[in-house]
Parts: structure tokens; C-alpha cells; sequence
């Protein structure tokens, strides 16, 4: 097991979080400097410096210099359009069943935020395989992963995904489009048998379209469910929810390909 590296050094991704929680993402190099509203952090100051540390600019303004997490890394994906928050991707990665040395079809590349989360998952000796149409939105996604060093784990793939996927026998598919009912035909020939199918659509019409296609399919054990997350304050004289919350954010789909649907009510959860 590597063992947890205690300080900066050039080239690791860092956080500086600041006053009222205002963060900065920045990749470490020497003779590099960060300008802030609440003044200038030179990179040299940060490189050897331990994880936790307070910083300051050049105003006297104090920083802590910390290890980003995925979480924080997914929040500050350059976007154009919305991207998956992070308390659906989480529960997407533990449903599918995402770990190390997979390989993974992803449908919708969007800006690359679950791009991210699903390349991190899979490790150095796993892989993503990313369809996007949108030739701007690739990217853009390609930008992003190559900031946080994962673009070796990915094949962008710039087509429309009605034409078909060139993978066979993979672990889990997941999809981000508006319509996942007309592909499931492909869906299904990219899967292993019993494969792992998800997706995430943001209304309930969409939902009765998703479902007796599924079913039709041959897909089963359909779940369907939606994440709500809550914070509080962390003062314990006035321990309360935070005023807003992240309520619906999409309804979440979830599937595995079977060789025969046949009687498969008796079998599913109600």
C-alpha cells in the first residue's frame, strides 16, 4: 500500500481554501503563482509545505493548503453545461459496482465530471470508453481530465451513439442522454452477460418511456431512485440544517442485462 504523502511537491493537485470556504484548485509548479482577490500565493511557498498547513498571500490573507478531494475536484470541473452532482455519483460508482481494472462505457461525456469520477474508480489498470457528439463538449472533457492527469485511462470517442457502440463485453455501461430508450438494442451488445446498465433522466415522462423498454429489452431487477443530500451547521450551540439543500437533481436507473426475461417478476424486488 503507497503510503500517504505528508507534504506538497510540484505537480500534485492542491486546494487552497480560504476565508468563508472560498477555494482554489490549482496544479503545483515551481515559479508559478496564484492571484487571488485576497492577494498573490506563490507556488514556491506551497511545495514543501505539510497538508493542513495555514498559508498566506501576499496581503497577509490566510489560506490552509489541503488535499483535494474527488468531491471537491468534480465541483470545479470546467462546465457549459450541468454536470452530475456529487452525491449521485457516488451512489452511481457503489450501484454499478465500480472498482479497479474495469473497463466502462459511458454514454453523454458532457464536461467529463463523471468521466472523472468513473476514471479515478477504475485505477491505472482500468479503463473508460466515453461517447459524446457534441465535438466542443469532448473537449472540453479531454481539458479537464488532462488537468487532473487521468487522460490516459479514457478513449474520447466524438459519434452519435444511434449508430452503435465498438465495445464488447464490458463490465457496466452508464448513460447520460435524454433518450436512453432507443439505444438499449446497443446497450445490450456492449454488455457482458449480466452486465450493469445505469443511467440518469430528470423527469417522470422519460421514466414511463425507460421502463417497457427495459423490460422489452430483456433488461431486469430494475431499481429506481433518486439521492437528496442535507448539510448542517457544524455549531454545536446552534446545531441546525443548512437554509438549501440539493433535493432532485435526476432520477437514477438501474438495470442488468439478463438472457431472458421470462418470468423474471417472481424474482425482482417490489
Amino acid at each position: 500500500m503507497t503510503n500517504y504523502q505528508k507534504t506538497a511537491k510540484h505537480g500534485d493537485i492542491a486546494q487552497l481554501v480560504g476565508l468563508s470556504h472560498k477555494n482554489f484548485i490549482l496544479r503545483l509548479q515551481e515559479g508559478q503563482e496564484l492571484q487571488t482577490h485576497r492577494g498573490i500565493v506563490s507556488h514556491d511557498e506551497l511545495i514543501g509545505k505539510p497538508w493542513g498547513s495555514k498559508v498566506f498571500s501576499h496581503l497577509g490573507n490566510p489560506f490552509f493548503l489541503l488535499k483535494p478531494s474527488l468531491g471537491d475536484l468534480i465541483s470545479a470541473t470546467r462546465r457549459t453545461t450541468q454536470i452530475l452532482y456529487p452525491k449521485d455519483i457516488g451512489f452511481i460508482l457503489v450501484t454499478l459496482g465500480i472498482g479497479p481494472g474495469q473497463h466502462i462505457v459511458e454514454a453523454g461525456t458532457g464536461s467529463g465530471a463523471m468521466t472523472t469520477a468513473l476514471a479515478h474508480a477504475v485505477g491505472p489498470d482500468g479503463h473508460i470508453t466515453t461517447y459524446e457528439m457534441r465535438e466542443e463538449m469532448l473537449n472540453l472533457a479531454k481539458k479537464n481530465l488532462t488537468n487532473l492527469g487521468l487522460q490516459d485511462r479514457v478513449t474520447f470517442k466524438h459519434a452519435d451513439i444511434k449508430d452503435g457502440f465498438d465495445e464488447r463485453d464490458v463490465y457496466a455501461l452508464f448513460m447520460d442522454v435524454p433518450n436512453p430508450e432507443d439505444y438499449l438494442n446497443h446497450v445490450r451488445e456492449v454488455l457482458s452477460p449480466g452486465g450493469f446498465f445505469g443511467c440518469i433522466i430528470p423527469t417522470t415522462n422519460q421514466l414511463m418511456n425507460l421502463i417497457p423498454a427495459l423490460r422489452q429489452g430483456n433488461f431486469a431487477f430494475i431499481e429506481i431512485c433518486e439521492t437528496f443530500l442535507r448539510y448542517y451547521k457544524p455549531v454545536s450551540e446552534r446545531l441546525r440544517p443548512t437554509d438549501r439543500m440539493i433535493a432532485h437533481t435526476g432520477y437514477l436507473v438501474f438495470a442488468r442485462s439478463i438472457i431472458s426475461a421470462e418470468d423474471i417478476e417472481l424474482f425482482e424486488k417490489k
